[in-house]
């Protein structure tokens, strides 16, 4: 009995040759490609895989999103997480959802064969060095609303367009702005962002 796979990444040429490459194992048919998360969670829909391997960023839905959707409605569906951004605190939050894998987009094929056959069996795979980063970068500090305010900081905007965005008043969007700042050591929101971005945390 074959293990059927669905791959999700938007870089055509890597879940192409992803494909191909696990294609030549005896027991492992990917029976279908996405290239976002709206269209990772149709393809599983209609192709009941038993394990989902998604890239951590995609259009329209990240990795994690999909894979919290997947363990809703296709409980019997493996979930595990490829990136290149191996940040702590999205392996926190994949773990949190129940994602089964977590690997970096260098693994080789034949090494994300042998997950992918592992995730299926119910045991769990985390890249070492990506847990060894989680570990040491410890928890996040910032509330959900901070990390919210932080994130719609990151471009630049001023606080009135933050403000109108989260539907918050100016005064209470500076206050965020300002603990986010402090719970994170930076000098400004600025610093603040990158270092959140940096550890996951938003």
């Amino acid at each position: 009995m074959s293990l059927r796979v669905l791959l999700a990444d938007d870089e055509h040429l890597i879940r192409g040759a992803l494909a191909a490459l696990l294609a030549l194992e005896d027991d492992l048919v990917v029976v279908a490609e996405a290239a976002t998360g709206p269209e990772a969670l149709a393809m599983a829909r209609a192709h009941r895989p038993d394990v989902a391997v998604l890239d951590l960023e995609m259009p329209g839905a990240d990795g994690v999103s999909v894979a919290t959707s997947l363990r809703d409605e296709l409980p019997h569906c493996r979930t595990m997480i490829v990136t290149s951004h191996g940040r702590p605190g999205h392996l926190k939050r994949a773990l949190a959802v129940g994602v089964r894998g977590f690997v970096p987009k260098t693994v080789s094929a034949q090494r994300l064969a042998e997950i992918i056959r592992t995730v299926y069996a119910g045991n769990r795979y985390v890249d070492p060095e990506l847990a060894a980063d989680a570990i040491s970068a410890g928890d996040s500090p910032l509330t959900a609303r901070e990390a919210e305010v932080l994130e719609l900081a990151a471009d630049g905007a001023p606080v009135a367009e933050i403000a109108e965005r989260a539907a918050l008043s100016q005064g209470t969007v500076r206050n965020y702005l300002s603990s986010a700042v402090t719970k994170t050591g930076a000098e400004n929101r600025h610093a603040a962002v990158r270092l959140a971005r940096e550890r996951g945390w938003v």
